[in-house]
C-alpha cells in the first residue's frame, strides 16, 4: 500500500475521531464495565469484586419482583407512548386548521416539555393530594367518589401516566405540526378534485406521508418511557406495593438503596437489550418503508 493510499484511508478515521472519543469514553466503556459488573457480586464499597458468572442473571430471571417490574414497565410504555402519539397528532391537526390564537396554544401546550420533570411532579403531587387536592375536589364537585391517586395500587400507575402524557403531548404536537406542513398541497388539491372527503385524504395521503414522524416519535417516546425515573421517584417512589416500580426504578433501588451492584447491573443490561430491540425494530420498519 502506497503512502498516499494509506493517508486517504486514514482521513475518514481522523474526521470521525473527535466524535468517537466521547462516544467511547462516556458510552461504550461504561457499558462494557456495567456488563462486566453484571457477572460479579459487589457492594459498591469493598475494594474486591467477586466473580459469580451467570448467577446474577439466573437469580434475576427467577425473581418474581423482576417480572412484576417488567409488567409495570410494559404497561407504562404502552400507556404513555400511544396516548402521547394520538393526542399529539390530534392537537397538531387542530392547530393546523387555522385555529384563532393557535400560536399561543402551541406555546402553552409545549411549555410542560421544557419544564423540569421534578418541578412538574411536585405540582402534580399537590393536585393528587387526597383531601385538598384539585383532582379530588373536581371529582367531589361532579358527585363522584374521591380517588387515592398515589396511594391506591389500582390508581397509582394511572396517576403517573397522566403526568407523563401531559408533559409530552406538546412535544409530539410540534413534530406533527412540522410534518403536516410538509405534506404537498397539490396532492390534497388533487384529492379534492377526485371527490375525496377529509377522512379519506387523511388516511390515504396524510398518514403515509407523516409515518416517518410517527415512527420517530414512537421509538423516542418508548426509550424515554423505559428511562422514566423522576416522576416515579417524586410521586410514588415505586409504590404502593410495587405498582409503579419499573425496571429502571428497580435498578435504582438495587444499586443505591440495597447496594447490590451486580444485580443492578444485570437489570441495566436487560434495559439495554430492550433498547437495542427497539432500535432494530425501528431500523427494520424504516428500511421497509424506504424500500416500498
Amino acid at each position: 500500500m502506497t503512502r498516499s493510499k494509506f493517508i486517504s484511508g486514514l482521513k475518514p478515521v481522523l474526521f470521525t475521531l473527535p466524535a468517537m472519543i466521547p462516544f467511547v469514553v462516556f458510552w461504550l466503556a461504561p457499558l462494557l464495565y456495567v456488563f462486566y459488573l453484571s457477572f460479579t457480586e459487589w457492594d459498591f464499597m469493598s475494594p474486591e469484586k467477586t466473580f459469580v458468572g451467570l448467577n446474577n442473571y439466573n437469580e434475576l430471571f427467577h425473581n418474581p419482583a423482576f417480572y412484576k417490574a417488567l409488567k409495570v414497565t410494559v404497561l407504562f410504555c404502552a400507556g404513555s407512548v400511544l396516548p402521547v402519539i394520538l393526542i399529539g397528532l390530534g392537537l397538531a391537526l387542530l392547530m393546523s386548521s387555522k385555529l384563532k390564537g393557535s400560536t399561543f396554544y402551541q406555546a402553552l401546550l409545549f411549555s410542560p416539555w421544557v419544564t423540569p420533570t421534578v418541578a412538574i411532579s411536585i405540582v402534580w403531587s399537590w393536585i393528587y393530594e387526597p383531601d385538598m387536592g384539585l383532582a379530588n375536589t373536581v371529582l367531589n364537585f361532579l358527585g363522584l367518589e374521591k380517588i387515592g391517586w398515589l396511594h391506591d395500587p389500582k390508581w397509582a400507575l394511572v396517576g403517573v401516566l397522566i403526568v407523563t402524557i401531559w408533559k409530552s403531548v406538546g412535544w409530539a404536537m410540534i413534530f406533527y405540526l412540522v410534518a403536516l406542513r410538509n405534506v404537498p398541497a397539490d396532492l390534497l388539491e388533487a384529492a379534492d378534485l377526485d371527490g375525496a372527503n377529509p377522512v379519506q385524504k387523511f388516511i390515504r395521503i396524510t398518514m403515509p406521508l407523516i409515518s416517518p414522524t410517527t415512527l420517530f416519535l414512537f421509538v423516542v417516546q418508548m426509550i424515554q418511557a423505559l428511562q422514566a425515573y423522576d416522576q416515579i421517584n417524586v410521586l410514588t417512589q415505586g409504590g404502593p406495593s410495587g405498582s409503579t416500580r419499573t425496571l429502571l426504578y428497580m435498578y435504582y433501588q438495587s444499586a443505591f438503596e440495597s447496594f447490590q451492584i451486580g444485580e443492578a447491573s444485570t437489570v441495566a443490561m436487560v434495559l439495554v437489550f430492550m433498547c437495542m430491540l427497539l432500535s432494530l425494530f425501528s431500523l427494520g420498519v424504516s428500511n421497509r418503508s424506504t424500500h416500498y
